[in-house]
């Protein structure tokens, strides 16, 4: 049996660790809320800057679960360790500006060209933390909790121990990042589509 033992739920304003406030953004500061985050969690790692919004939301929300219990990562081997990943509009942020590079200011950028693939995000987060475990980014019309819950069920079949999931909407006008931590045998909130949805539900409204 698996069990959802963390989640991070990141808003344009707002960041939540199981439910729980730990982090608002600041009108104040210069940086923007991606980065205040960043800082926030006291995480250093440079590229996280030339990373697009949709790494960045992905990054930080992996880095505040592997901060809520530092030791639960380094129990499983690089190579069981999973990520599956979805949203419904793919890498637009990115393609929108990578677009612009080249039509507006006549200057194609192949900075940005490397962030016009959504599943990039998930090369981030494996680069930055050495995991070589099977990884999946799926396009769907809308959050739906029986696809992660089964395909993390395959996952666990096959070898996985543990995987990292999420739902990561960014737009150029909004973020709307949930990601969730799914083990085998630890305890925690069963991972079955009900506890999803109602994890779902109360996050997002």
């Amino acid at each position: 049996m698996s069990f959802i033992t963390t989640y991070c739920h990141i808003t344009d304003r707002n960041c939540y660790l199981n439910g729980k406030l730990v982090a608002s953004f600041d009108p104040g500061s210069s940086d923007s809320w991606l980065k205040q985050l960043y800082k926030f969690n006291n995480v250093t790692y440079p590229k996280f800057y030339k990373m697009d919004t949709l790494s960045q939301c992905g990054y930080l929300a992996s880095e505040f679960i592997k901060a809520s219990n530092p030791d639960r990562f380094t129990s499983y081997a690089d190579d069981r360790i999973a990520m599956v990943f979805a949203n419904r509009c793919s890498s637009a942020e990115s393609d929108i500006r990578f677009q612009n590079s080249y039509e507006v200011l006549q200057t194609p950028s192949p900075a940005m060209f490397v962030y016009t693939l959504p599943n990039i995000v998930i090369g981030e987060i494996a680069i930055a933390n050495k995991w070589y475990g099977e990884n999946m980014f799926a396009v769907l019309p809308k959050f739906a909790p029986d696809f992660f819950i089964n395909y993390a069920e395959i996952l666990f079949s096959s070898g996985s121990e543990a995987v990292l999931a999420g739902w990561l909407d960014v737009t150029e006008v909004k973020v709307n990042a949930f990601v969730i931590l799914l083990e085998k045998n630890t305890g925690g909130i069963k991972s079955n589509i009900v506890n999803l949805t109602e994890l779902i539900e109360e996050a997002f409204t």
